[in-house]
């Protein structure tokens, strides 16, 4: 018998009734004649809720307490959908991340999971006892619990299903990935498949249906996604299939296009190369500055040209750590600019294709947007541009490289 694992998010919690559409998707899904288990998160809200009791408490993120009060949102949830699947007759139970156990290690709110036992899993799918997860927790060596941070209950639930050798259905907002963001550009459409790769890539550059952490765990234990909307009736979500790369029938040459707002570029101008350049991204490693684009070239004059992108919040850390090193460098010039966003062609069917990236530069430049910076991979060109154009740019690409037709 095929098993099932599903995850239901925030909004898919979001009170009586959303709990109960949930419930009436599990119960359908059940009714396939797979075993079923579900991951929930905390109810619409809840977290930011908790946060904010624990903050005005003097607590914060990354506190032993701190977690323990913003897992109750979790815990919660995993109890109102265990009783809405018995008000249908369904034989259900909720789980505790903490008490399966899901082994945790890191820090408090940012933890990451170590290890999963799915032996309880085991038994209660095969009994015909639907397991209700708590997600975003886990257990750690201290025998306390821990969060795991931004994406943990997608985390969780691939986790779930990699344990007791299931697929998993992640169920949200939105019918599936889309190949750009239909705010943007109306004409985006579903994409029935894609491979880890590109799904990893589209969330790293700004993508938000699901979050890297999970699509990393999936590939890794070749555990087969798929994104569903809870909104809509049972059974009639399409979704997105995330596979590995083998069981891809056809690669497309572009599967999406993705950006990112609030991006800054920091440069290093006149020093010595390679030893400005190891001096800054150990500062920035020491203080944990997320670093992107990164662009070292020779200038005119001499000295040397290192530039890199960073998020627009970390650009003061940044600025002051670069600031720091001034006084290493003899004629070492430090120079920033705001208001810029990063925008991203990703699709399998790029490696070794230079006409990806001459379709970009050319739409770009006949659409008036200049790229500040690029960056490329097997999979991936994404490049720096004004923040006030980057729609114009996503729509551009989108209907360069025929996207409307999925």
């Amino acid at each position: 018998m095929t098993r099932l694992v599903l995850k239901f998010g925030g909004t898919s919690m979001g009170g009586p009734e959303r709990i109960a559409h949930s419930a009436a998707i599990t119960a359908h899904e059940a009714a396939s004649g797979r075993q079923v288990a579900v991951v929930v998160s905390a109810m619409a809200g809840e977290t930011d809720r908790l946060l904010g009791l624990a903050e005005a408490l003097g607590g914060g993120l990354g506190e032993v307490e701190t977690d323990t009060a913003l897992a109750a949102g979790e815990q919660a949830s995993a109890a109102l959908m265990a009783l809405a699947l018995k008000a249908r007759g369904l034989k259900a139970e909720a789980v505790m991340g903490w008490s399966l156990p899901i082994v945790v290690e890191g820090p408090p709110g940012a933890a990451r999971i170590t290890a999963i036992a799915g032996e309880p899993l085991d038994e209660m799918m095969a009994a015909g006892i639907i397991p209700v997860v708590a997600g975003y927790q886990g257990l750690d060596a201290n025998g306390r619990l821990a969060t795991l941070g931004r994406g943990g209950t997608d985390l969780t639930a691939v986790a779930v299903a990699a344990a007791v050798g299931a697929e998993c259905d992640i169920y949200t907002d939105v019918d599936g990935v889309f190949t750009t963001d239909p705010r943007i550009a109306p004409d985006a459409a579903r994409v029935e498949r894609i491979s880890h790769d590109a799904m990893l890539e589209l969330a790293a550059m700004g993508a938000k249906v699901l979050q890297t952490r999970s699509v990393e765990y999936a590939k890794a234990k070749a555990v087969t996604l798929r994104v569903k909307s809870s909104f809509l009736a049972p059974g009639a979500s399409a979704g997105t299939e995330v596979v590995e790369e083998a069981r891809l029938a056809e690669r497309r040459i572009v599967s999406g296009v993705a950006y990112v707002r609030d991006q800054a570029r920091l440069s290093l101008h006149g020093a010595p190369g390679a030893e400005a350049a190891e001096a800054l991204f150990a500062a920035f490693a020491e203080a944990d500055v997320a670093v992107d684009m990164i662009v070292q070239a020779r200038a005119r004059a001499g000295g040397a040209v290192v530039e890199c992108s960073v998020s627009g919040r970390d650009l003061p850390r940044a600025l002051a750590l670069a600031e720091g090193l001034a006084a290493r460098f003899d004629g070492l010039e430090i120079r920033s600019e705001t208001g810029l966003a990063k925008v991203s062609v990703v699709g399998t069917g790029l490696r070794g294709r230079a006409d990806v990236a001459r379709t970009l530069y050319g739409v770009l430049a006949r659409e008036g947007v200049s790229v500040r910076m690029a960056a490329t991979s097997e999979i991936k060109i994404s490049a720096l541009v004004d923040g006030d154009l980057v729609e114009r740019a996503v729509r551009a690409l989108h209907g360069a490289y025929g996207l409307a037709d999925g």
